[in-house]
């Protein structure tokens, strides 16, 4: 897609499209990973129940698969249920895979429609045997599309990552003299994926929480005070614009910045 083309789609005169003027599609983050955090805060502040919040970030998914594809983004990937979330109330849980189910119902057209390519990381052989079979349908279906590739982070865990990348190596019968960084990655759930460039946390929350801890190595961290129900296209358009402003350095120097020392 064209800046022309996004500018087209937004509102015309809204604070997206100013953002979108701004944004270098030549300098574009290959993979942006997000923290969706601050659902159960949202409802807390309206009193409502926690799941209301869950129910609301729906249309926040939704909003930010849809621009990301259309800015061109390679990789999207949200992290949507952790190991740990288990020892949330079963009640809570139940309504975090029902309206995971009714999304990827719902939005399986709208992703079909965007070439977007679904996927799921994590251990989802844990998940109910129901939620499993709508979860392959999705990848089934979207499997030949060539566009963005949408990862959803489900019963994962950055540690527990790495221990199975651990075993499939062990498994796989590879020599310890073999092993390096980049075979490693081979062995990870994001293998053949470029690592996050952009790892965006709402809500305002200064930590990493087990989420893609080898991949982020070198990631430009965003926090926004937003919660993740108001999380918005523009949120994601001015982390876009706040990335590129950075000079990334992968642990050196660049040339421009040696230039001054």
């Amino acid at each position: 897609m064209t800046v022309e083309d996004l500018l087209a789609w937004l509102p015309p005169g809204s604070p997206e499209q100013a953002l979108a003027r701004q944004v270098d599609f030549d300098r574009l983050p290959a993979h942006v990973a997000i923290i969706m955090d601050g659902n159960g805060r949202w409802a807390g502040q309206r009193r409502l129940p926690r799941v209301e919040g869950h129910r609301a970030g729906i249309e926040s998914v939704r909003a930010v698969v849809e621009t990301s594809a259309r800015l061109g983004i390679g990789v999207l990937t949200l992290y949507a249920f952790s190991v740990e979330n288990w020892k949330r109330p079963r009640t809570e849980i139940n309504t975090l895979m029902m309206l995971l189910k009714r999304y990827l119902r719902l939005e399986l057209d709208t992703l079909l429609s965007n070439d977007i390519r679904f996927q799921v990381i994590g251990r989802p052989e844990d998940l109910r045997p129901d939620v499993q079979e709508e979860l392959r349908a999705a990848m089934t279906r979207t499997e030949a599309n060539q566009g963005m590739r949408f990862n959803i982070a489900l019963n994962y865990g950055g540690r527990a990552e790495i221990v199975d990348a651990v075993r499939r190596l062990i498994d796989a019968g590879v020599p310890g003299d073999e092993i390096d960084e980049r075979r490693f990655g081979e062995y990870l759930y994001t293998a053949g994926q470029p690592d996050p460039d952009l790892l965006i946390r709402t809500s305002g929350e200064m930590r990493i929480s087990n989420f893609l801890l080898w991949q982020i190595a070198y990631a430009e961290i965003w926090v926004t005070d937003t919660l993740w129900p108001d999380f918005r296209r523009r949120d994601l358009l001015e982390a876009i614009v706040a990335y590129q402003k950075r000079d990334r350095r992968y642990g050196g120097i660049t040339p421009a910045r040696a230039a001054t020392l």
